[in-house]
Parts: structure tokens; sequence; C-alpha cells
């Protein structure tokens, strides 16, 4: 899949790309009331195209700007007219080797 083809309110079988900035963590609290710590990055696939990517929790820690990501079972969410895309709570984010 290519970013190009990514649509708000989509799911995503699988992609992947490469970080090419993350911004520092940030605490949260849940409207459930668990903390946690979120993540802001930009990630490109191979044919040019960038998209926002948001890090949760342990993804934060585990991926580093120039590494391959591929996310599996995500979603994509249009936030102030940018696409951005997330594992979110059932997909998958791995770092390739």
């Amino acid at each position: 899949m290519r970013i190009s083809e990514l649509k708000p309110k989509t799911s995503v079988e699988k992609i992947e790309l490469v970080i090419v900035e993350k911004e520092d963590a940030r605490g949260f609290i849940s409207r459930l009331g668990v903390k946690g710590r979120v993540a802001n990055a930009v990630a490109q696939d191979g044919f040019g195209g960038r998209i926002g990517l948001t890090l949760w929790n342990d993804e934060i820690d585990r991926v580093k700007v120039d590494d391959k990501v591929c996310i599996t079972n995500g979603w994509v969410k249009e936030w102030d007219g940018n696409l951005e895309i997330s594992a979110g709570k059932f997909g998958k984010l791995d770092v390739l080797k």
C-alpha cells in the first residue's frame, strides 16, 4: 500500500514506511483515567509520499529516525487537514531490520 492511496477514516491492512522525523513524547490521561504517552512523527514511503505518524506508549521507545517500520491493521485519520496513520489499539507496528 502507498501513502497516496490512504483516505481518512479507513483501515490500513499493511504499509511499510521510513521514519524521517520524531518529536519528544508527551503524557496524557484517557477518558477512562488511564495514563499513557504519545509522540508525533513523520514517515515516508518509497514512492515520495509523506504522512504524520502517531506513536503510542512502547512504540515511542522502539522507533528511531531512519528506521523502517511496517504497520499492519492500522488506521488513518485526518487532523487539521492532514492525514495521520497509527497502529492504534488493534494494529501492530514492527521495526524492520
